[in-house]
């Protein structure tokens, strides 16, 4: 018999997998009995991700692709799909943020790249994945990375908290939407993660005491703690579950 929470006989594509949040979620995805798909922008390190998840025994592929290019996503799609025959879970993790300051001072340029990536690339890969599961009369389970910025005011890091907030509308909206087809749609909204992505923030003193001074557990995440919601949404167990935002921050938005 299988665990409560598990992905046997399911294939999973998670994007932004070459580290921190990404390969924790295939991590956790590979060991549960899932085939799973990363993808990154740069080969090199999607490569190197897949070789550490394939000693653990992961069945893994490993594909270059940059998630605010409509056609790029389109092709990893097919690629996936002509690899492993479906795709039963998606996981939008990619994610920019290369303005940190206050918003006001943001150029177009980033304010359009982080809305390419974040937002349009969520969607677009969305659109594609669902629509296969539809052709398919499939089950499935979609699952957007948002932010704890999201939710609340996000100082230095507002352009990135806005396309978060969208990712959490798109959610619910999708949830809505493909529901009669039953395929979920949910997120996550992690706080405070010690990635490379966040190393402006946990590298910071004055934010990190900021931030863990709030937070009723007193420290920040680790990726692995993120993996451990995604796969709870992914799997069956979460069969009920749709539309929802699971906030994973230790406390930090209620405090």
């Amino acid at each position: 018999m299988n665990p409560l929470i598990h992905l046997e006989g399911k294939v999973a594509l998670v994007t932004g997998g070459s580290r921190g949040i990404g390969e924790a979620i295939a991590r956790a995805f590979g060991l549960a009995g899932a085939e799973v798909a990363i993808a990154s922008r740069k080969m090199q390190g999607v490569s190197e991700a897949a070789e550490r998840l394939r000693k653990e025994g992961i069945t893994v592929e490993r594909y270059a692709c940059h998630a605010g290019k409509p056609d790029e996503l389109d092709a990893l799609v097919a690629q996936v799909i002509q690899r492993f025959g479906r795709i039963d879970v998606l996981v939008n993790n990619a994610a920019t943020n290369p303005h940190f300051g206050p918003m006001v001072t943001a150029d177009e340029a980033a304010f359009d790249k982080t809305f390419e990536v974040n937002v349009k690339g969520y969607f677009h890969l969305a659109r594609r994945v669902a629509g296969h599961l539809v052709d398919r009369r499939a089950p499935g389970s979609l699952l957007f990375i948002s932010s704890v910025n999201g939710l609340m005011g996000a100082p230095l890091q507002g352009i990135y908290g806005m396309t978060k907030a969208a990712v959490i509308s798109m959610t619910k909206t999708l949830a809505v939407e493909l529901g009669p087809s039953n395929i979920r749609v949910n997120a996550i909204a992690p706080g405070l993660v010690e990635t490379k992505f966040s190393q402006a923030l946990v590298t910071n003193p004055d934010i990190v005491k900021r931030m863990v001074d709030r937070t009723p557990l007193g420290r920040y995440a680790q990726p692995e703690e993120i993996a451990g919601a995604a796969l709870f949404l992914a799997s069956d167990a979460a069969s009920f579950v749709t539309g929802h935002t699971l906030v994973v921050d230790g406390g930090l938005t209620i405090a």
